[in-house]
């Protein structure tokens, strides 16, 4: 596959929107994260092992970190699509899912509303499955 293909490939946009989801979610855990600490704390080496105690600082922290996780998986897979010229709808519509699922899980973890986040998290896990699928496949 050439180089004009795989960028015209509807997983390198996809692959593009969840970058951005992840350069929010970074730095949303660090401007609540600033506001607990200060200004002085975030331009500093941070040597001391402060960590904010507020729970929507600590959500978005452990929200970030939950994507930051599963995030290397879905460009793995969506660029293994994209190189094999998967264009189906299924493996489309999974990534598309992935995508969805996660930016719904922010605001869900922000507001601290459980066993919906988790259903949600499922969701997000089950379209990397199928995604892995298509692939092996």
């Amino acid at each position: 596959m050439d180089a004009a293909t795989l960028a015209s490939s509807p997983f390198t946009t996809l692959v593009a929107w969840s970058a951005l989801l992840l350069l929010v979610q970074i730095s949303l855990q660090g401007m609540l994260a600033t506001r607990e600490l200060g200004s002085s704390w975030n331009a500093g080496p941070r040597d001391e092992s402060l960590q904010p105690k507020g729970k929507l600082a600590g959500r978005a922290a452990r929200a970030s970190k939950n994507l930051q996780e599963t995030f290397p998986i879905f460009v793995g897979l969506a660029l293994a699509l994209a190189l094999l010229g998967e264009n189906s709808g299924t493996a489309l519509t999974a990534a598309w899912i992935w995508l969805a699922a996660r930016i719904l899980y922010v605001p869900l973890y922000l507001a601290g509303i459980p066993y919906v986040r988790s259903l949600v998290w499922t969701i997000a896990l089950a379209a990397l499955v199928a995604m892995a699928t298509i692939v092996i496949v």
